[in-house]
């Protein structure tokens, strides 16, 4: 299972001020450093956190894989063509929102996704569709010509109970497994931490997990290196 860290709320503690530190660029090549497999951020339209800039930067300096979180429009998509990012991961994406609260209704929106796809396709670039752990949207993705699904593991994150864990998980592992059936690769994120990790390595199918706010957050106590080392060790026991 692969690891790839995003670096968004480095780029909001920055913004927080108004200046320029801490630098998310900074923030992920020393990631790289220290072992992760990928750098993840979100263009997000009202720019709220990391820029057009910070994205041209880690295009030139990220040598792990960088992967563009984006929403299906037009001038977004334009950046993302021009970037070339290694992985275009299409999310939803609110204006009031504290950060993505659920997956692609890809179904609903289907033509304006496949129509995104196609142009990102056509620039070369893979793209990964997040959405939630139903077979319904997975077989719509794999109609639509998605290269990978990221499946949105915020549920099972915030379940308590033993009995809502397993369900969530269970859900999670049927949506990986038809995926895979499919022939499409299959990424999870969103609200993955230091505890609920140790679970969630069961499911054999999961490429990869996209992990951020947990990793930014033990990174202030340790220290970014051993916060890295921290969640592969977990990761490895997969």
């Amino acid at each position: 299972m692969r690891f790839s860290l995003n670096v968004d709320h480095i780029a909001t503690l920055r913004n927080a001020r108004g200046e320029v530190q801490p630098d998310p660029i900074t923030f992920a090549l020393m990631a790289e450093q220290f072992g992760v497999d990928g750098i993840v951020v979100h263009l997000r339209e009202d720019r709220r956190h990391i820029n057009e800039r910070d994205v041209r930067l880690l295009r030139e300096l990220v040598t792990t894989k960088l992967d563009l979180e984006m929403a299906a429009v037009d001038d977004i998509i334009e950046i993302a063509c021009d970037v070339q990012p290694d992985l275009a991961t299409i999310v939803p994406e609110k204006r009031q929102e504290l950060t993505t609260e659920g997956g692609l209704n890809v179904i609903d929106n289907i033509k304006q996704i496949k129509n995104a796809i196609i142009r990102l396709h056509e620039n070369d670039i893979p793209v990964s569709l997040f959405i939630e752990p139903d077979l319904n949207q997975i077989d719509a993705a794999a109609e639509i010509n998605a290269d990978i699904i990221e499946i949105h593991t915020g549920h099972f994150a915030n379940a308590i109970s033993e009995e809502d864990i397993y369900d969530e998980l269970e859900k999670i592992r049927v949506a990986a497994k038809h995926a895979k059936k499919l022939g499409l690769g299959v990424n999870a994120g969103h609200g993955l931490d230091y505890l609920n990790m140790k679970e969630f390595i069961a499911i054999r199918e999961i490429d990869e997990v996209s992990i951020g706010h947990a990793v930014i957050a033990r990174a202030v106590f340790v220290g970014l290196e051993q916060a890295v080392k921290e969640m592969r060790a977990i990761i490895s026991l997969k």
